[in-house]
């Protein structure tokens, strides 16, 4: 792996940000796992929460490495906000777009729509749309005991 990604990271009093910029590519997103874990580290939540989370922000970046682009020129952004309550977690390309299924019933399957399905069970909130200017947007929140 070359390094061909960008971290920033902030912290204030009410949450700390980390904002990553990787290439669109498989072999990739396990840094994106990795910043998850530092999050971890700010503000202790259960084995089992990071471990879920790990999983959904696994499935969040496949689809946009999977999908997004024709080619491996791409790059995925991935946002995560820990807040004293909650864990917030965007992921952003500026590929073809992806119009999620208003239900369960009408995802297919076998085309990405298990990752959003598994996505949906693990977090408490998941918002996906365009992204302003294009491309895909995708944020779950999930809350954290106090």
């Amino acid at each position: 792996m070359g390094s061909n990604s960008d971290a920033e990271f902030a912290m204030s009093s009410e949450s700390a940000v980390i904002n990553l910029t990787i290439p669109a590519k498989a072999e990739y997103i396990t840094l994106g796992r990795l910043a998850l874990t530092a999050m971890a580290r700010v503000r202790e939540f259960p084995e089992e929460t990071l471990a879920d989370l790990k999983l959904a922000l696994t499935e969040a970046c496949s689809n946009s490495v999977r999908h997004a682009y024709s080619s491996d020129e791409g790059t995925v952004e991935i946002l995560y906000e820990l807040q004293p309550d909650r864990l917030i977690v965007e992921v952003c390309d500026q590929g073809r777009g992806f119009v999620p299924p208003s239900g369960l019933e009408e995802i297919d399957f076998g085309e990405g729509g298990l990752g959003i399905a598994i996505i949906r069970a693990i977090v408490d909130d998941l918002e996906i749309s365009e992204k302003m200017g294009g491309g895909s947007r995708l944020r779950f929140v999930k809350r954290l005991d106090s």
